[in-house]
């Protein structure tokens, strides 16, 4: 099994699940024990001015949305820039926090880019293959414009487009997961 961390999955209209349909998922861990990820692209109505002083103490104006990260009861994270707030590396150059002390910090600096979710998506030992081999998802790899997308076309559009035309050059080339820099293989 070839690792997704660092790649997009992009629901297709054969996804039935109403928490995924539309979606763009960014994978930040996938090995033998299952898969999970990010929806990128469900901002809330709540604000990181609505909840920092209630969960942190630390009173805020920034008017940042907190997207919904998925179906799974999670906390509060952001993906960013700053290795030195890093918990975990999503992908290189992307980082992941978790811990209080570190999204204090980026809400105190307001850094951008950062995208705050709650919540996250999992899947179980194979579920997330599955899915794969029923083309529920394209995939592709992600780039630091997806994490952080702010333009006004829908993001789940430009990514449905980009991975066909991927999906094009993989099958004249017989790949079956485009790597993240083609030009090293």
């Amino acid at each position: 099994m070839k690792s997704l961390k660092g790649h997009l999955l992009i629901a297709t209209t054969k996804l039935d699940d109403p928490n995924f349909a539309k979606s763009v998922v960014l994978i930040f861990d996938h090995n033998d024990e299952g898969a999970a990820g990010i929806v990128l692209n469900r901002p809330s109505t709540i604000t990181l001015a609505k909840i920092s002083e209630q969960v942190f103490e630390l009173p805020s104006s920034w008017e940042k949305p907190i997207h919904l990260g998925g179906p799974v009861t999670g906390p509060l994270g952001a993906a960013h820039t700053m290795k030195n707030l890093a918990d975990m590396e999503v992908m290189p150059g992307i980082y992941g926090a978790l811990a209080p002390n570190h999204l204090q910090q980026l809400i105190k600096k307001q850094q951008e880019p950062t995208l705050f979710l709650m919540n996250y998506s999992g899947w179980g030992p194979g579920q997330l293959e599955s899915e794969l081999e029923e083309d529920a998802w394209q995939v592709m790899p992600a780039r630091e414009e997806h994490i952080f997308w702010s333009q006004d076309e829908s993001l789940w559009e430009v990514c449905s487009k980009e991975a066909a035309n991927q999906h094009t050059l993989q099958q004249a080339l017989g790949i079956r997961i485009m790597p993240r820099d083609p030009g090293l293989n």
